[in-house]
């Protein structure tokens, strides 16, 4: 039995909604002894089982789409995946990456996975030539609301990264916030690669920003939750795979309803992550531990790398 939280919390420090979900883990295990305690503890602090909430134990397992092509996986979690800091932060990390990819006035830039465009509009707003790539079509109607508001030329294209190529047409791809790595076959992350490296112009970069296996093992926390504006997040990780695959659990508590989704990636060390890129014809790639350029070392923040077509 999974159990989020230290049993021995008072109750009043706690938001009503997370014992709610703890009393319904402790149901679940109610067949066994000690699931049987957590919930009589959960329960009452006299030992008395009271009755579970009613929206925890009727909740059902959804049968789903292949996670990533859920979209209502990307509309519930928009509001974490682009909150208010990762929208403030697009600038300087637009002008981190055109210094890091040495982007020459006017060039074409393709945003892959652009999500809802906040680097794609920066980057318009640089007088760069922006395509803006994603699979959830409400994301790219709101970046496209956003640039017609600004007057920003911006071409947003709905589509699956495995599929997409411009032969030729591009100075850089960009590949932004672990937007790699999604599909179960380690043979369809080479296939984005390939499309990316067809897409480029020679002597073209590719610039890819992850979460890497080494950062993820130096602050890896195996459960979390947060409060923002009024709804309660939860997020359970898992490294399973040998290292190779992570397996997460996220679980939403939003005006009295629950959501629950579970999904996986590959994670990349910086080691497979250049072999991968050379395997695709990448002639050089370089390798940093932030968009600043600093050092992939003990202290990296994340994995960056700038391939060279």
């Amino acid at each position: 039995m999974s159990i989020w939280l230290p049993i021995r919390l008072e109750r009043g420090l706690l938001p009503k909604q997370v014992l709610y979900f703890l009393r319904f883990k402790a149901f679940q295990g109610a067949e066994n002894l000690k699931g049987f305690f957590y919930w009589r503890f959960f329960g009452s602090r006299k030992g008395r089982a009271l009755p579970v909430c009613g929206r925890c134990a009727l909740m059902k397992k959804r049968e789903r789409t292949i996670w990533h092509d859920d979209d209502s996986f990307w509309q519930t979690f928009q509001f974490e995946m682009f909150n208010t800091e990762k929208l403030e932060a697009a600038p300087q990390e637009v002008d981190q990456l055109v210094e890091l990819l040495d982007l020459q006035p006017g060039a074409r830039v393709l945003d892959l996975c652009c999500g809802i465009g906040r680097h794609s509009l920066e980057l318009a707003r640089h007088k760069f030539e922006v395509t803006g790539f994603d699979r959830t079509a409400s994301y790219l109607e709101q970046a496209r609301t956003k640039a017609e508001s600004e007057n920003l030329e911006v071409d947003f294209v709905l589509g699956d990264a495995r599929k997409f190529c411009a032969l030729e047409e591009f100075d850089a791809v960009i590949n932004m916030y672990t937007a790699f790595g999604y599909f179960e076959e380690p043979s369809d992350d080479k296939r984005v690669l390939l499309k990316a490296y067809a897409s480029l112009k020679r002597g073209g970069k590719l610039l890819i920003e992850l979460m890497s296996k080494e950062v993820l093992a130096r602050i890896f926390q195996p459960r979390d939750w947060h409060e923002r504006d009024g709804r309660i997040f939860l997020r359970e990780t898992e490294v399973t795979q040998d290292w190779s695959w992570i397996k997460n659990r996220w679980i939403l508590f939003e005006d009295g309803q629950q959501k629950e989704f579970t999904f996986g990636h590959r994670v990349y060390s910086a080691v497979e992550l250049t072999g991968l890129l050379r395997r695709c014809g990448f002639a050089d790639v370089e390798v940093f531990g932030n968009l600043e350029g600093a050092p992939y070392d003990h202290e990296a923040q994340r994995l960056v790398t700038v391939a060279v077509k």
